[in-house]
Parts: structure tokens; sequence; C-alpha cells
């Protein structure tokens, strides 16, 4: 790029600042050294290449979405929790509220994320193991008591029952008296990537992507400014996947996406805003930085020249971070306060929207209340102490940086061309992406290679090539075992006690009739979500709903492989 069309560039970016609104605050090195809000080549000089870096708030996006930076807003702060029963829960939200905690991200329970009550034979042992039960809208009342749901983002993580359980958090919200159209919040609803790495699934794809679509028709027309799909690459990369492929299998579910709201009849420049992204930050530095910086820039390309997009907000990929789970020991857990910390950081010098700290203890167990708040004080001590919000992508330009920014991307345009050739010559009705996405779920092919990355990984792990620290190098220790939170067997006597006590005291006819009202509805082609939410109003459970779905369109059952 020449010299003239970069400091245009600058000159429009630098207009768009003094527009903006910043926060106020200290913009100064620890010395008192005053920083620029961002950096780029020298005026008046040339930079090959320029146009895939450009200036932040400005298409490709590769520097961020907003010409601030974090001097507009810092990223949101938001700690995922959940464990036992709802009203447990609800006190370790108020902790988490009360310092300094930006948004909600709630863990659900395995019962729960695979749309099952806690009195279902196939729950025994379960409830509230690994998040919070919920198996009515009462329990999401319960869960959310004394928080306003209309003043708080709440993210929920949870995809095959997704729809069932976001109808339970509007109702909870209606019977707080919020205006559900200002509700603001994220739902995971990404099925995709069950059938690629999380296996947390109920029905065959069609199916729950006639619900996603439902969902995605119900939230454009009534909840704006909720986000009804996260796509998530972190349960991915958690599974043993690289990076790149990481990268690429999120971004192409998330073209996926795309493809099922345009063949739903809707305005990309509308629902487009509405999906979100979930990353992992794993532990190679300066490779996280560069996924997130490329991941803008390919959603931006695509959404522009493949789908049409023509509105800034529908190319801006807007995503939330988790520090890797799978990177924590078990030996030496103190170690994974330095590995998270190391984690998050990539995920703010990658220009995240909103960020989950692991704790030292969760390859234990459930946080503890101290570990949750050392976990949540990493991300203060980030945000407030090393200067790091002061400037925006101040790695761009690295010769590094740049350099390992174009080789995943390019590594990922290889994988999304793989994949739409599985797709074949007959396209899917929903779209190409899609049609290969479909054939890579029933082949086998996403989960064979992310089998072969993490066998790879775990060669070089076992030969010495690469270290963990306390695990394969440096195993000597004075550290002593830690204190882990355990839930009782209490918790899930009372969640079916309680439970039991509200099904004998709801309107059962209507509870049956609400539910084949919502199974009549799904033999045709009528929006499912308003007959559900009148299920859920009924008192409803999660495995009543599910179950009679169940009941009309099957269960899935993974093709065994070898």
């Amino acid at each position: 790029m020449d010299a003239d069309e970069i400091d245009a560039g600058r000159a429009r970016w630098q207009a768009r600042y003094d527009s903006a609104r910043k926060r106020d605050a200290d913009f100064t090195t620890l010395s008192g050294m005053p920083v620029d809000p961002v950096y780029g080549p020298p005026e008046g000089s040339s930079y090959p290449g320029f146009e895939r870096i450009g200036w932040p708030g400005e298409y490709p996006y590769t520097r961020g979405l907003y010409p601030t930076g974090y001097r507009g807003r810092t990223w949101t702060i938001r700690q995922f929790a959940g464990f036992g029963n709802a009203q447990q829960t609800n006190e370790r939200y108020k902790m988490i509220l009360g310092a300094g905690g930006g948004g909600l991200s709630v863990a659900f329970d395995m019962p729960t994320l695979m749309g099952r009550d806690s009195d279902d034979p196939q729950a025994l042992g379960e409830v509230g193991h690994c998040g919070v039960a919920i198996d009515t809208a009462t329990d999401m009342q319960a869960l959310f008591d004394g928080i306003d749901l209309a003043g708080v983002t709440t993210s929920m993580t949870i995809s095959g029952p997704a729809v069932p359980v976001f109808c339970m958090y509007l109702v909870a919200a209606e019977r707080q008296g919020a205006d559900l159209s200002k509700l603001d919040g994220t739902l995971q609803t990404d099925i995709f990537k069950e059938y690629i790495a999380q296996k947390e699934w109920l029905f065959d794809p069609e199916p729950h992507l006639r619900l996603i679509g439902d969902l995605m028709e119900y939230c454009a027309a009534e909840i704006p400014r909720y986000k009804p799909l996260s796509v998530s690459g972190y349960h991915i990369r958690e599974a043993g996947s690289t990076a790149a492929q990481e990268l690429a299998y999120t971004l192409a579910d998330g073209f996926g996406y795309v493809e099922l709201g345009l063949s739903r009849g809707l305005d990309v420049n509308v629902f487009a805003p509405g999906l979100s992204f979930f990353f992992d930050s794993h532990l190679d530095f300066f490779e996280e930085i560069a996924k997130f910086r490329a991941a803008r820039r390919i959603w931006a390309r695509w959404l522009r020249d493949v789908y049409g997009a023509t509105s800034e907000k529908a190319l801006w990929l807007r995503f939330h971070t988790q520090t890797a789970g799978v990177s924590l020991t078990a030996q030496q857990p103190v170690n994974n306060v330095v590995r998270t910390a190391v984690e998050a950081l990539a995920a703010v010098l990658g220009g995240t929207n909103s960020l989950h700290t692991n704790a030292l203890d969760e390859t234990l167990a459930l946080p503890t209340d101290e570990s949750a708040e050392i976990a949540l004080r990493t991300q203060q001590v980030l945000m407030e102490e090393i200067g790091v919000v002061n400037v925006a992508d101040p790695l761009g330009g690295s010769w590094y940086v740049e350099a390992l920014t174009d080789k995943i991307e390019a590594e990922a345009e290889e994988i999304f061309a793989r994949i739409r050739q599985l797709g074949g010559e007959g396209p899917h009705q929903i779209g190409p992406m899609t049609s290969g996405i479909l054939r890579g779920i029933e082949d086998g092919w996403f989960t064979g290679h992310i089998a072969e990355s993490a066998f790879v990984y775990q060669q070089a792990l076992e030969k010495g090539d690469k270290k963990i620290v306390g695990v394969n190098c440096h195993t000597g220790t004075v550290t002593k075992e830690l204190e882990i939170l355990r839930i009782s067997h209490e918790v899930e006597l009372e969640q079916r006690r309680v439970l039991a006590e509200r099904k004998n005291a709801r309107d059962e006819a209507a509870v049956r009739a609400a539910v084949t009202r919502m199974v009549e509805a799904s033999r045709t082609d009528e929006n499912m979500i308003p007959a559900m939410l009148d299920a859920v109003r009924a008192e409803a459970t999660l495995g009543e709903i599910c179950n009679a779905l169940r009941a009309e369109w099957g269960v899935y059952r993974e093709p065994a492989r070898f």
C-alpha cells in the first residue's frame, strides 16, 4: 500500500476516534509517559500489504472492531459459573457481580445439557455436579433471583436443549417484569460443534437446524439485541485440534448458520450481527493472538464477498474467549494461575470482547470461592495494572505476528475449500458450506482430523519435545493438596423432591395441552418458539419438552467408526 493510501486511512481512523466516546482514564505508561491510541507506519511512508492490517475500526478489522480499542470500552469480565442447585449458583453470581464481574455465564449440569430432568434415571449421580440443575422456569427464576435480567448480559453455554432453556430464561424475565425486547445476552445453540467435538446432541442435525432457524427468526423480530447463536471453537480446541483447525471449523460452522438464516429469507444485515463466537485461548501466546486477528479478517471478507453483507455490524466478528481448560494440570495446580494469566493476556491482545479466566483447581473440581476470586482478579490485574488497554492492537505490524496471522488465515482457507468439496455437486438446500459440514459430520471427517492432531501433540509430550512444567519437566514441588469444592448428594435429593412438588402443584391438563400444541407446531412451518414458551409458562419441565420432541423426531446415534 502506498503512502497516500496509508495516510488517508490514518485520517479516517483519527476522525472516527475523535468522535467516539472514550473512558475517563489515565492512558500513560507506569512511568507517566503518554502513549498514542494506535500505532502504524510513519507518515508519508509506504508499507507493502498494509491493506491486510489496516486501522482499528475499519475493514478488514484485523486490528479490532472499534477505532478506540479498549480506550472506549474494556472487555466484559464474564466468569463461567454454575454448580449444585439454582440457589447455590445464585449466590456465586452475586459474588461475581459484587466483585466487579460485568456479565454472567451459566454452566449447566450434565442432565440439563442432555435435556433430561433431575429425576430421570439417566441423571442419577450427575445432578449439580458440572453445573447448575435447571428443570423448570421456576428454577430459572431462582437462578437469577435478585439479579435484574434487563440490566445484565447473560450467556448460557448449552446447545442441544438450548431453545427450551432459552424459553425458561424468557419466562423468568417475564416474571421479573422485564421488557423482553430489551434483553441482551448470548445463547450458545451451536449444534454443529456438538457433532464435531462435544457430543451433547439430542436429535439428528435437521431437527436441530429447524429449531435454530426458528430461534434466529424469533430473536431478529422480537429481541434484536439478543444473540441467539454463539459459534463455539472452544470445545473443538479442547478436543485436541490445532489453532488453525479451531479457527477454520468454527468459522465454517458460522458460515453454515449464515446460510441457514438466508434460507429462511432473513436479511443478512439484520441477523448476522446476532451471531457471536466463542474461542479457546491456549498456551502458545503469539499463535493465539494471530488466530484472533485472522478470525476477524476472514469473517469480514466472507460476509461481504460471499454472503453479500453490506452493513458494518454484519461484518463484525464479536467473540468471547475462555482460557484453555485442557492446559490446566492436576500436578502443581498453582502453576495454573500463571498459565491462565498468559492465555488471558493473549485474548486481550487479540481483541476479545469478553473473557472468562479458568480457576486453578478446575482440573480437579468445580472452583471454590477462593479460586474463583483469583481467576476474576487475574482479569482485573490485566485490565487495571499493565497498560494493555491503552493502545489498540499494540502488536500490529510485528513481523512475527503478521506472518503468523497470514499463515493461520491461509491454512483456514484451505480447510474451507475442503469442507465445501465434501458437500459434493448437489448442494444442501440450506447452502454449500452446510452441505459440506453435514457430510463431514456423517463421515467422521472432523473428528478424525481432530483425533490425529491430538495424537501428534501427545506423542510430542511423551517424547519430551513439548514441555509441561510439573508434568514432564520440573516435577519436584513443595506444594500441598488443594481443598476442593464437593457437591453433596443432598443437592440431588433436594432437587428431585422440589421437582416432585412442582409437578404435583401445577395444572397437569394445561401442561399436556401446551406440550401437545408444541409438537403440533413442529409438524408445520410455524415458528415453534411461541408454543414452546406457552409450555414453559405452564411449568412443563425441560425433560418433558425434550422427550416429546424425541418421540417426534427420534434420537441421533453417532455411527460407529474404526
